[in-house]
């Protein structure tokens, strides 16, 4: 599956009042690897940053006025996105303000283009519930080095996020994933030949052999002697 990580910069909080993108960052994954093949635009919004919003991304309005205008990149950018799976950080914020941007230009919504859009803060909250769950403290719990991140840059925002999300999705089938033959170009799941890996048999100790029928005595006893296990030894 080709998934990108999005992210933008904007001259303020609402697209609806105005507020127009002055970067967009975008990375690519494919088959949960990173392929180099990013992109990355400045845009000349047409108006300035409010003084907030500068405080956050750092980008002056005069280094904007030479950059092209989204109209410029419009379709470089829906062509690189269409077919993919975006992943985006407060995804509802982003997406407001590209369609906005896009209806400008006297296009539709840029959703119906893409393959699904993740949102990762709201995966984060699920699997973090009740933390911070903004970029920066994510890369503090899951280990990703945000040092260079003194200001928020599309791009940088986009390659955390990927590594954020590579680590938030690392799970039980980490060992296949990073096996280089698991998926056929075409993302098709193929069947791995475990039978080519030593892995060794830890047999259980006294001590852990008596802690495991404790445990399965205690089930047995709640299910009122009705276990599976139980059923199927022989009388």
């Amino acid at each position: 599956m080709r998934q990108v990580f999005l992210d933008t910069e904007t001259t303020g909080l609402s697209a609806e009042n105005g507020d127009r993108i002055i970067e967009i960052g975008c990375v690519e994954l494919l088959q949960r690897k990173l392929t180099g093949n990013n992109l990355h635009f400045y845009v000349n919004p047409e108006r300035e940053s409010h003084e907030d919003a500068l405080k956050v991304h750092g980008i002056s309005n005069d280094f904007l006025r030479d950059k092209p205008k989204f109209g410029q990149i419009a379709q470089e950018l829906i062509d690189y996105l269409k077919g993919a799976e975006v992943i985006i950080h407060n995804a509802p914020f982003d997406i407001s303000f590209l369609d906005k941007e896009l209806e400008r230009l006297g296009h539709g919504p840029i959703q119906p283009l893409l393959n699904g859009v993740t949102d990762s803060l709201v995966m984060a909250k699920e699997m973090f519930p009740g933390k911070r769950n903004g970029l920066d403290a994510l890369c503090d719990r899951l280990g990703v080095d945000n040092s260079g991140r003194t200001l928020h840059g599309a791009l940088l925002d986009a390659e955390l996020l990927a590594d954020v999300y590579i680590n938030m999705t690392r799970g039980q089938d980490a060992l296949i994933m990073e096996l280089g033959d698991a998926t056929s170009e075409d993302g098709e799941v193929l069947q791995i030949d475990l039978s080519r890996f030593d892995l060794p048999v830890l047999v259980a100790n006294e001590q852990e052999t008596q802690a495991h029928e404790t445990v399965l005595v205690e089930i047995d006893n709640a299910c009122r002697g009705r276990t599976v296990w139980r059923q199927l030894q022989p009388s």
